[in-house]
C-alpha cells in the first residue's frame, strides 16, 4: 500500500546542527533494564527500531559518574573506555540502518541513591530527594561545580568516541541541571542561585563546556521540563522554562520538551487511563514559539493523523516516542507504507515502566511480546520462521489475550491450519470488559489489534459461540491442543494474605460479588453501601472503586496492605488515582482483613492487631478482588482424567497450556505466554522454554587461580603478623 499523502510531512528530513535525521521519528531516551552491561542486548533492542524506520534512537539516562548511581534502577553508563566499548555495539548497529545514534548525560544529584558505589551525589543545596529514601546530597561549592562540569566533558568526549551523533545535557525530571534551575532545590546566595541568570548559570555553562569539547560534527541537544506543577519553587514555563531557552538556544541543537519532576513523573509518561494523546503539546509549542531550532516531544503518539497535525501546526519539528516505539519498533515503515492497521498501538498501560521501576531487566510490553527478546531470544516482530511442525492443524481453546496471541503467531509461522474456538460469541476474555473500566478505552487496542491480524490470517479459523468438553477436544482431529482458558476471581474470598478463604464469602449470594459477575455477567450490586475487599494490589480494586463511587455508590475500599494498589506506583498511576478517589469519597482502609462477610456488613480485624480486635463495616455489597484461579478444569480433565495415552490414540500429540490457565498474572505475561509457546511449538519440548542468551561476565580459570593464590598469600602474611 502506499503512504497516504497528508503524512508526507512526517517522512520530511530534519536538521539538527551539524546532523541529519532522515525522517521525523525520533525515539527519545527511555529506559529498557540493559544499560551499558548487557551491550548486545541494549544494541538489539535500539537498533530494531532503526530498522523499522526510526531516524534518531537514544540510550536511557546514561551516568557520566559513579556519583550518579541509580541502583536498584538499570541505567547506561560512560564512566569509562570499557563502557565506550560497550556503547559503541549500539551507535553501530544504529548506523548500519541509517539512524542516528543519542546519548543522554546524566548526573541525579540526591536522586541517585548510589546504592552500588556507595558514593555521596552533589547538588546546588543540601535538601535530601523527594523521590528516594534517605537519600542526602553533599551541597556543592565552587570546585565541586567545576569538578562534576568536567565529568560532562569527559562524559560526552567518551559518548562522541562512541560513534554517537547527538549528547544531550540531560536537566529534565529534576535532574542537576534542572536543580540548580529551580528554586524548590536551588537554596543558593550566591551567583548560582537567586535570579533566573544566576540559577541558570550552571546549565549555561556545561552546555558550553561539552558543546567546545564534542567539536562541530556532534549535535547537542538539552531536555528540559517546562512546568514542575509544584507552584511557586518549581519550574515554570513562564517565569523560568521559556527565559533559559532564549538565553541558551544558540548553544543548543535541538530541543527535547517535556513537563513533571521525578516524584510525579507520571505527570510525563502519562498513563492512558488519565491522559490522551499529544497532552503536552502545550508547553512543545510554547518551547517552539521562542525557539530558532527544532522542538521533539513525546505525546504517546499512535496516530499519523494527530502527529502530522502537530508539524504542520507548528507546535513541533519532530515526533518523538518511547511507549509506541516499544509497542511497535516498526511504527515509522508502516505508516510510510500505508498499513495503519497493522501498527501495533500502545496501550498506555506502563507496564514498561514498572519493570523498570522495580529493577529487573528486561522491560516488557502489554501489546509486543517481543520486546526486551530481541537478543536473548532472537525474537523480532515482524518476521517468523517457519515451524518444522507446520503440518500439523492446531486447536487453541480460548481467545482471550494469551489464546489470540498464540493462534495469530501460529498463523504467521505457517501451520496447516489454526483453530481458535471460543465458548464466548466474540473473542477477547477477560479484555472484552476490562477497557470497560474507568479510564482504560485503550486497553481494548489489545483485542482489536489481534483481531485485525488474525482476520488476515487464511490458515486461522475463529469459532465462536462453541464450549468444548474434553471428549469434544480429544475427537476434535488436531495434533497439537493448547488450552487457553484463563482465570477467574475467586469467589470464596481466597487470598494472599491469609492464604484461606473468608468465612461467609460466597458470590453465589446476591450481595457478594466478583469482579467477572459485575462487569462480564452483569450482576447488580445492591443498595448503596459497597465494601471492596482488595488482596490484589493492582488496577482491578481501585477501578471498580472508580466505577461504582461514580455511579452514586458509597465505597469503601479495604485492603491488608499499608495503601491502596502499590502496584500502581510502578506503573505511574498511583498519584492522579488517589487523588480521584478521594475526590469521589472512597473510604480507605488500609491493614484491615475480613475475618467475615455477614449480610449487610463486613467484619475485619487490622493485620497487626495480634489481640484479634474486630470492627464492623455497613456493606448492603461486598467485592471480592482477592485472588484469581486458573480455570484449569479442562485442562486437568484432559491431562489427568482422559489421560495423554488415550489423547494419542485419538491422533492429539501434544497437550498444553498457557496464559492464565497455567498461572494468573499480568496481561503482558498472559500474552508473552501464548507468544513463547508459538515460537517455540516446534522446539523439543514446546512446554520448557528454550535457554534465553545471557551476558555475564564469566571469570577466566586462570584469573581466578590467580586471585585466589593472592588472597591466601595475604592471608598467610596476616597471620604471620598477627
Amino acid at each position: 500500500m502506499a503512504r497516504n499523502p497528508k503524512h508526507d510531512i512526517l517522512f520530511e528530513p530534519v536538521q539538527i546542527g551539524p546532523k541529519t535525521m532522515k525522517n521525523r521519528f525520533y525515539q527519545i531516551p527511555h529506559c529498557n533494564g540493559f544499560g551499558s552491561e548487557r551491550p548486545l542486548s541494549q544494541a538489539y533492542f535500539r537498533a530494531m527500531k532503526a530498522e523499522g524506520g526510526y531516524a534518531a534512537c537514544c540510550t536511557e539516562y546514561c551516568s557520566i559518574s559513579p556519583e550518579s548511581d541509580d541502583t536498584h534502577r538499570v541505567s547506561a553508563r560512560i564512566w569509562d573506555d570499557g563502557d565506550i566499548r560497550n556503547l559503541s555495539i549500539m551507535c553501530d548497529m544504529l548506523h548500519e540502518h541509517g539512524a542516528l545514534a543519542a546519548c543522554e548525560l546524566w548526573y541525579g544529584g540526591p536522586h541517585a541513591p548510589c546504592m552500588e558505589s556507595r558514593c555521596v551525589p552533589r547538588a546546588p543545596s543540601q535538601i535530601p530527594s523527594d523521590f528516594e529514601y534517605l537519600t542526602y546530597p553533599k551541597e556543592m561549592d565552587k570546585d565541586d561545580i567545576r569538578a562534576v562540569q568536567k565529568m560532562y566533558v569527559d562524559a560526552a568526549v567518551r559518548a562522541r568516541a562512541a560513534g554517537f551523533d547527538i549528547v544531550y545535557v540531560y536537566g529534565s525530571h529534576s535532574y542537576l541541571p534542572q536543580q540548580f534551575l529551580t528554586p524548590y532545590y536551588n537554596h543558593r546566595t550566591d551567583e548560582y542561585g537567586g535570579s533566573l541568570e544566576n540559577r541558570a548559570r550552571f546549565w549555561r555553562e556545561t552546555i558550553e563546556q561539552v558543546k567546545a569539547a564534542v567539536g562541530d560534527d556532534t549535535a547537542i541537544a538539552v531536555r528540559i521540563s517546562t512546568d514542575m506543577f509544584l507552584g511557586e519553587p518549581g519550574t515554570q514555563l513562564e517565569r523560568d522554562a521559556l527565559p533559559f531557552v532564549e538565553l541558551v538556544d544558540h548553544l543548543v541543537d535541538v530541543w527535547d520538551v517535556n513537563v513533571s519532576g521525578i516524584s510525579e513523573w507520571g505527570e510525563d509518561a502519562t498513563p492512558s487511563r488519565f491522559y490522551p494523546q499529544g497532552r503536552q503539546l502545550p508547553w512543545q509549542a510554547a518551547v517552539k514559539s521562542v525557539s530558532s531550532k527544532p522542538v521533539l516531544g513525546v505525546g504517546r503518539w499512535t496516530n499519523p493523523d494527530l502527529m502530522a497535525e502537530a508539524i504542520e501546526s507548528g507546535k513541533l519539528d519532530i515526533i518523538a516516542t518511547c511507549r509506541p516505539s516499544i509497542s511497535d519498533p516498526f511504527l515509522p515503515q508502516k505508516i510510510d507504507e500505508g498499513r495503519l492497521d497493522d501498527i501495533r498501538e500502545c496501550i498506555g498501560c506502563n507496564i514498561c515502566i514498572s519493570r523498570w521501576e522495580i529493577g529487573g531487566p528486561p522491560l516488557i510490553c502489554t501489546q509486543n511480546a517481543t520486546a526486551g527478546e530481541e537478543y536473548r531470544r532472537g525474537w523480532h516482530p515482524e518476521r517468523f520462521e517457519p515451524a518444522a511442525n507446520a503440518d500439523n492443524d492446531v486447536l487453541v481453546v480460548g481467545a482471550g489475550p494469551s489464546g489470540m496471541e498464540c493462534a495469530m503467531i501460529l498463523g504467521k509461522r505457517g501451520m496447516r491450519r489454526v483453530h481458535l474456538v471460543e465458548a464466548q460469541d466474540d473473542m477477547g476474555g477477560i479484555m472484552r470488559w476490562i477497557p470497560e473500566l474507568p479510564g482504560l478505552g485503550e486497553w481494548a487496542r489489545v483485542v482489536n489489534y489481534r483481531k485485525i491480524q488474525l482476520d488476515k490470517l487464511k490458515n486461522v479459523e475463529f469459532i465462536p459461540n462453541t464450549r468444548l468438553d474434553a471428549k469434544g477436544v480429544a475427537e476434535y482431529g488436531a495434533e497439537l491442543v493448547i488450552v487457553a482458558t484463563g482465570s477467574y476471581w475467586a469467589t470464596d474470598g481466597l487470598n494472599g494474605a491469609s492464604h484461606d478463604t473468608i468465612p461467609g464469602a460466597d458470590a453465589s449470594l446476591p450481595y457478594v460479588l466478583t469482579p467477572d459477575q459485575i462487569m462480564g455477567e452483569g450482576k447488580e450490586v445492591p443498595g448503596e453501601k459497597v465494601v471492596i475487599v482488595d488482596n490484589d494490589g493492582y488496577f482491578m480494586g481501585v477501578s471498580l472503586a472508580e466505577k461504582l463511587a461514580t455511579e452514586g455508590k458509597h465505597v469503601t475500599l479495604m485492603t491488608h496492605l499499608g495503601h491502596i494498589a502499590p502496584y500502581m506506583h510502578f506503573t505511574l498511576e498511583a498519584p492522579n488515582m488517589h487523588r480521584k478517589l478521594h475526590k469521589l469519597g472512597v473510604d480507605i482502609v488500609p491493614y484491615h482483613l475480613p475475618t467475615r462477610i455477614e449480610q449487610g456488613a463486613v467484619v475485619a480485624a487490622h493485620v497487626y492487631d495480634e489481640e484479634g480486635h474486630e470492627a464492623s463495616w455497613e456493606a448492603d455489597a461486598t467485592v471480592l478482588v482477592t485472588q484469581r484461579r486458573s480455570n484449569e478444569a479442562l485442562f486437568r480433565e484432559l491431562k489427568d482424567v482422559v489421560g495423554l495415552d488415550a489423547l494419542r490414540a485419538e491422533g492429539v500429540q501434544a497437550l498444553y497450556r498457557i496464559g492464565d490457565c497455567e498461572a494468573p498474572r499480568l496481561i503482558a505475561d498472559a500474552v508473552f505466554s501464548g507468544h513463547r509457546l508459538a515460537r517455540e511449538i516446534d522446539s523439543p519440548n514446546p512446554e520448557e522454554p528454550l535457554p534465553f542468551k545471557r551476558e555475564r561476565r564469566v571469570p577466566d580459570p586462570a584469573d581466578v587461580e590467580r586471585d585466589v593464590a593472592e588472597l591466601l598469600e595475604r592471608r598467610a602474611r596476616e597471620a604471620v603478623s598477627a
